[in-house]
C-alpha cells in the first residue's frame, strides 16, 4: 500500500534510556513501513542537553509552538548519581517542567483500558482521567541550604516600589527552605482547560487541594476554578447534567478508592504527578496511560507519562532480552498523528492512529503481552513477548487492519 502523506511536521523529541530503544523500534515497525513521516526531530537524550547548555529543550518547545503538536519521549531529570553517571556540567532541571512552563497548559492523563487487564480497585468501571495543571509550584522552586540559624524571609518588591515580607522562618540550626510561585494566567488557564474538557467528555470534574493549610495559595487555586465556573461554565454544566465540585485532597483520594470512575480530576503541578502516577498503576501498569499537553494557545504535546526504564536498559546494554511494554509510548505517537491528522484534515492520518491503537489493543486481548501485564492478566496462559516481539507482533496485527480496509 501507498505510505500516507503528512503535510505538516510534528515536533519529535527523542529521549532517554530504554525508551529511547522502544522509540526507534515503534518508527521503524509500526511507523516508518506506512507512513512517509514528517517529524522536526530534537535529541533530548541528556548527553545532547548537557552539551547545548539544555539549550536543545527550549528549541524544541518552541518548535512545538511553531508547528502546534510535539511527541516527546521519556527522559531523564537528572539527580546527584546521574551528574556523575553522565558527566554532566550542572543538574539539568526537567525536560518536561522546562516544556511545560513554555507551552502552559494542562496535562490529561488517561488510563488505556484493555479487556484482560482488571483494575487494582474492583469498584473501577470506568477510566478516571487525571488533569494536572503543568506550571509552577515545586517545579519552578527556589530552594536553598540554610547553613545555619538566622531569619529566612520571603519579599516581594513591585515594580512602583512596594513591598510585602513574610518571615517564612527564624532558623535555630541549619536547614532547607523552599520558595513557590503560579501566574494568575496560568492557573486561570488550568481550569478553563478542565472545564472545556469535561464540557468535551460530558464528564463530572473534581477539583482538590489542601486550602485549609494553605490558606494563600490553594485557596488562590479554589476561588479561582470556582469563579470561573460560575461565571463561564455552571449553565453549560447543568445543561449538559454533570457536575463540578471542589474538595480537599485526602478527601479526593478516598472518594475515589470508592468511586466506579468515568470523571476528570484535576489536581496542581505535584500532586497531579504522583496521582496520575498511582491512577495508572492501579489500573494495570504505568506504562498504559495517555498523556497530553492541551495548551490554551493550541499546542498539543503528547508523552509516555512514565520513566526511562533504567533497569531495563542496563540490561539491553549487557545485550540481554528485556521485556518492556511500550504502549505508553505507542499511544503517544498515535495521539499526535491524529491530531495532526484532524489540524491538517488529513482523514488517512486519522485512519492510521485509530488503526495503530485498535491493533496494539487486539494484541493484548489475543494473550500476546510484555511480563508487566502476563503478571496481572485474567487472561489464561499468555504468551511472554520481549520489547521488539510485542512491537512486531502489534506490526502484523496492524497489518492486518490495515489491509482489511
Amino acid at each position: 500500500m501507498e505510505k500516507i502523506k503528512m503535510t505538516t511536521p510534528l515536533v519529535e523529541m527523542d529521549g532517554d534510556e530504554m525508551t529511547r530503544i522502544l522509540w526507534k523500534m515503534i518508527k521503524d515497525e509500526l511507523l516508518l513501513p506506512f507512513i512517509d513521516l514528517n517529524t522536526e526531530y530534537y535529541d533530548l537524550g541528556l548527553e545532547k542537553r548537557n552539551a547545548t547548555n539544555d539549550q536543545i529543550t527550549v528549541d524544541a518547545a518552541e518548535a512545538a509552538k511553531k508547528y502546534g503538536v510535539a511527541v516527546k519521549c521519556a527522559t531523564i531529570t537528572p539527580n546527584a548519581a546521574r551528574m556523575e553517571e553522565y558527566d554532566l556540567k550542572e543538574m539539568w532541571k526537567s525536560p518536561n517542567g522546562t516544556i511545560r512552563a513554555i507551552l502552559d497548559g494542562t496535562v490529561f492523563r488517561v488510563p488505556i483500558i484493555v479487556k484482560g487487564i482488571e483494575p487494582y480497585v474492583k469498584t473501577w468501571k470506568k477510566p478516571i482521567t487525571v488533569a494536572r495543571h503543568a506550571y509552577g509550584d515545586v517545579y519552578k522552586a527556589t530552594e536553598i541550604k540554610v547553613p545555619g540559624p538566622g531569619k529566612c524571609e520571603l519579599v516581594y518588591t513591585g515594580t512602583d516600589g512596594t513591598e510585602i515580607r513574610e518571615t517564612v522562618h527564624e532558623f535555630k540550626e541549619a536547614g532547607i527552605a523552599q520558595g513557590m510561585h503560579n501566574l494568575e494566567s496560568s492557573v486561570e488557564s488550568f481550569a478553563r482547560s478542565c472545564f472545556s474538557y469535561a464540557v468535551s467528555q460530558k464528564q463530572d470534574l473534581w477539583f482538590a487541594t489542601k486550602d485549609t493549610i494553605s490558606k494563600k495559595y490553594d485557596h488562590y487555586f479554589k476561588d479561582t476554578f470556582q469563579e470561573i465556573y460560575e461565571k463561564e461554565y455552571k449553565e453549560e454544566f447543568e445543561r449538559l447534567g454533570i457536575e463540578y465540585f471542589y474538595t480537599l485532597i485526602d478527601d479526593a483520594v478516598a472518594r475515589v478508592v470508592k468511586s466506579e470512575g468515568g470523571y476528570i480530576w484535576a489536581c496542581k503541578n505535584y500532586d497531579g504527578d504522583v496521582m496520575s502516577d498511582l491512577i495508572a498503576t492501579a489500573f494495570g501498569s504505568l506504562a498504559m496511560m495517555t498523556s497530553v499537553l492541551v495548551s490554551p494557545h493550541g499546542y498539543f504535546e503528547y508523552e509516555a507519562a512514565h520513566g526511562t526504564v533504567q533497569r531495563h536498559y542496563y540490561k539491553h546494554l549487557k545485550g540481554e532480552e528485556t521485556s518492556t511494554n511500550s504502549m505508553a509510548t505507542i499511544f503517544a505517537w498515535s495521539g499526535a498523528l491524529r491530531k495532526r491528522g484532524e489540524l491538517d484534515k488529513n482523514e488517512a492520518l486519522i485512519n492510521f492512529a485509530d488503526k495503530l491503537e485498535e491493533a496494539s489493543l487486539k494484541t493484548i486481548e489475543a494473550g500476546k503481552m510484555t511480563k508487566d501485564l502476563a503478571l496481572i492478566t485474567t487472561l489464561e496462559n499468555p504468551a511472554v513477548l520481549s520489547s521488539e516481539s510485542f512491537i512486531k507482533e502489534i506490526r502484523n496485527t496492524l497489518e492486518e487492519l490495515l489491509h482489511a480496509v
